[in-house]
């Protein structure tokens, strides 16, 4: 039975980012030494441009008298003295991590992620796969994870409307760690970037906003391009434009064809969108405006 516990030792991940000025770490050392806990890993970064400090700090869970509630409710103080606000977290690697897919007809980055999941290379529930086409729901089940298929009615802008509601619905019930944008070729309203605001991850090719409208493949072969990106970033209202989590690229030659460059497009999407979700979940990634700092 999958009790929601990743086997292997526990540990505590806390991060935060702060305005930048001396005794931080001494701070944060202190804090965590006074509970007895042993750190095991620890990143950090100051931003000169903005004069923010970051960190990643991970402890033992059994080097410390209580639970990771415990450590968030006593850290809550140390945050407050270095006016961290809401800009920290702290959460239990032994929690198996919940994700919720969104989909439409392309199957790579869906095969790709499942693939990961069922070898235990990605050790997360992914909690439904929500599609607006019915197309990956065989393979979905296939994995046993179950397949919500809600429809967008062309045109019809109050379908489209309900459409979002109902995936908000079906998203919200499992209280995700993550929602990755799959392909996912819908828009998200507004109201749904800010409520899934640092938890919804999308995977987009680079041709934007050189090759817009239908066939960016076609296009970019046209101009005998020489390289293929793809970019891994947090949604937000403005398109396509939210925080950078990961970015890749492969190179294409004067003989590949379009179907060879949209191969290899595919396979950099898969890789960058694997990538980014991963260092989501284990807290790696800090977000400052528009910016990541990715430890």
């Amino acid at each position: 039975m999958d009790t929601g516990r990743v086997p292997g030792p526990q540990r505590y991940v806390l991060t935060f980012g702060c305005p930048d000025r001396t005794g931080i770490i001494a701070r944060i050392s202190g804090f965590l030494a006074e509970h007895g806990g042993t750190i095991v890993e620890a990143a950090y970064h100051t931003d000169p441009d903005t004069g923010w400090f970051f960190t990643r700090q991970v402890v033992r869970a059994d080097s410390l008298p209580f639970d990771v509630d415990g450590l968030h409710d006593r850290f809550a103080a140390v945050a407050g003295e270095l006016s961290a606000e809401s800009n920290w977290q702290v959460f239990d690697t032994g929690r198996r991590p919940r994700v919720v897919i969104l989909v439409s007809k392309a199957g790579h980055c869906l095969y790709d992620l499942l693939g990961r999941v069922a070898s235990g290379e990605l050790d997360v529930e992914v909690a439904a796969v929500i599609g607006n086409h019915a197309t990956l729901g065989g393979i979905t089940r296939a994995h046993g994870i179950p397949f919500h298929h809600v429809p967008f009615p062309a045109g019809d802008p109050a379908g489209k409307a309900d459409a979002f509601a109902e995936i908000r619905k079906l998203v919200d019930e499992h209280t995700p760690d993550a929602i990755v944008l799959a392909r996912f070729m819908q828009v998200l309203p507004p109201e749904l970037c800010a409520a899934w605001a640092g938890r919804a991850l999308n995977i987009h090719h680079s041709f934007l906003p050189s090759f817009v409208g239908a066939k960016p493949y076609h296009q970019a072969h046209a101009r005998g391009v020489k390289l293929i990106g793809a970019t891994c970033h947090y949604v937000t209202a403005d398109l396509d434009a939210g925080p950078i989590v990961e970015q890749d690229v492969i190179r294409v030659g004067h003989d590949d064809s379009v179907d060879d460059m949209v191969r290899k497009g595919r396979d950099v999407e898969k890789v960058a969108l694997a990538r980014g979700l991963r260092w989501h979940l284990e807290g790696r990634v800090l977000v400052h405006g528009n910016r990541t700092v990715v430890f």
